[in-house]
């Protein structure tokens, strides 16, 4: 029996570690469909499975309550796939190995899921007890949020009935979302005919690794390392200084997580290879000396390899190292009117070149839409003049605040009642469900909540144990307490 079972509300952690014994990462979600329907029989609710890939739960209300508004609890299916180097994890046939570290629920070498699991695992709780108060009340199980929304962005009109949308997708304890940014992913790729390496040159492997990375949303203003920028900082000098010329390049592997990792194969003059060893680790110096305080031991080292075949052509190296290095990273702005939140952001997140092919993915987002746009064409121009082929897709708008909102002023009443203290309104700059599903259902009222998690997208990902509980009880207080229609 796994530890987590044993935690209070044993509701929520029992059902959150049957989710994590299900392979669930994005894309590859039938396993968890299949797992969620079968819960939904067992507990005797409606469920269905509806054409985007999202699990529709529905419960009627508790005797007396029919007159009250509709609730529909919304939480996210999919989790990011990260894992250590370690590990042997297969995220798509293995089940994630959760333990407690103090007050900390964390996962051994990869991400928890708690992000968004925890949320999952309310709406099951909800579902399955009798006991609640409660007026209609639905449960929306998105798919592929990770990835792109995808779920939200197919969510059929007219398929959802209520009037209140609670997400339960936030991760600070005691702070309502009222607002989001919007984002748009960025695609630029580029076809190249490789040429042949020198038979007379060695290759090293140049690697990066130990950066904390961290979620592009919720973390990007934190100062961290981003492992394609700093590679490309000592390509370049390999470049300039040793000879060197690229054959590959590998960084990221999530459009909305900072990568943490990156390598490349570089080819060189045997002669240089051990004065490019010094500068590595030069390099490896300075980037821990820049990102103290900030990063906390950032590994930068090269291995010996056998020199490929073929490698990226002169002109084409050159003109994508300058893309790399041109494009903006991080955030670009605050919000004016609250300079503690950003407003304006890009991750520059996967970069792949090898086999003649140059890939790149990023996420721009920003909660004002004509800064989401320039920003957005800010990097289209960058690799447009790189001669790269740039799309743009997933877009979905910000979530606009609204502090008159009936159920934030009843969860804020609510939460002072049960905890003696006041909560934090906040506008997050972590795209949100929320957004895409108003655009479909404009008359919901909407707030998002939920307990405390920390480094979501990377294998530090943890959820404070003390902050689920009262997370539980204002979700049922809140619903026995939902206004009449």
């Amino acid at each position: 029996m796994s530890e987590i079972k044993n935690l209070n509300p044993e509701c929520i952690w029992r059902n959150f570690d049957a989710l994590t014994q299900v392979p669930r990462p994005s894309g590859h979600l039938e396993k968890v469909q299949h797992m969620l329907l079968e819960f939904a029989v067992r507990v005797g609710v409606e469920a269905f499975l509806d054409p985007a890939g999202n699990i529709v739960m529905r419960k009627p209300a508790s005797p007396g309550m029919e007159n009250r508004k509709g609730i529909i609890l919304q939480a996210h299916m999919d989790m990011v796939p990260q894992k250590s180097n370690e590990s042997n994890h297969n995220f798509e046939t293995d089940p994630i190995q959760t333990y407690v570290d103090g007050e900390w629920v964390k996962a051994k070498g990869t991400t928890l899921g708690a992000d968004n699991g925890i949320g999952v695992a309310a709406i099951m709780a909800a579902m399955e007890d009798k006991t609640l108060v409660h007026g209609p009340l639905e449960g929306l199980i998105t798919a592929d949020e990770e990835t792109g929304m995808f779920g939200a962005n197919d969510l059929p009109e007219g398929e959802l009935n209520g009037d209140i949308l609670l997400n339960l997708d936030s991760e600070t304890w005691g702070k309502f979302v009222i607002g989001s940014a919007g984002g748009v992913d960025i695609t630029a790729t580029l076809d190249y005919k490789e040429v042949e390496t020198d038979k007379d040159d060695a290759a090293v492997k140049v690697v990066i690794k130990g950066l904390k990375g961290g979620h592009s949303g919720l973390e990007i203003n934190e100062g961290r390392g981003n492992a394609n920028k700093l590679m490309a900082r000592f390509v370049h000098e390999a470049i300039a200084e040793y000879g060197a010329r690229l054959a590959t390049w590998h960084g990221g592997n999530m459009r909305n997580a900072i990568p943490f990792e990156c390598s490349t194969v570089l080819t060189l003059p045997k002669e240089n290879v051990e004065a490019l060893k010094e500068a590595v680790a030069e390099w490896c110096a300075l980037f821990n000396n820049e990102y103290r305080t900030i990063e906390e031991n950032i590994q930068f080292f090269t291995e010996d390899v056998e020199a490929p075949a073929t490698q990226v052509p002169e002109e084409i190296q050159d003109n994508l190292l300058d893309a790399i290095y041109g494009c903006h990273n991080g955030v670009l702005r605050m919000i004016p009117v609250f300079p503690s939140v950003v407003e304006t952001s890009s991750n520059l997140a996967i970069i792949d070149i090898e086999g003649g092919h140059a890939y790149f993915k990023l996420l721009a987002r920003s909660s004002r839409e004509s800064m989401r746009d320039y920003i957005a064409t800010t990097l289209e121009s960058t690799f447009s003049m790189a001669g790269m082929k740039v799309e743009m897709s997933g877009e979905y708008g910000g979530w606009d605040p609204n502090t008159d909102s009936e159920i934030l002023h009843l969860l804020e009443k609510n939460y002072r009642e049960l905890f003696n203290e006041d909560a934090i309104e906040q506008v997050d700059h972590a795209g949100l469900e929320c957004s895409v599903i108003l655009g479909k259902y404009p008359h919901l009222d909407v707030v998002s909540f939920g307990p405390t998690m920390r480094s979501p997208h990377t294998t530090t990902e943890r959820c404070l144990i003390s902050t689920v509980a009262p997370f539980w009880e204002l979700l049922k207080k809140t619903m026995a307490e939902v206004p009449v229609k």
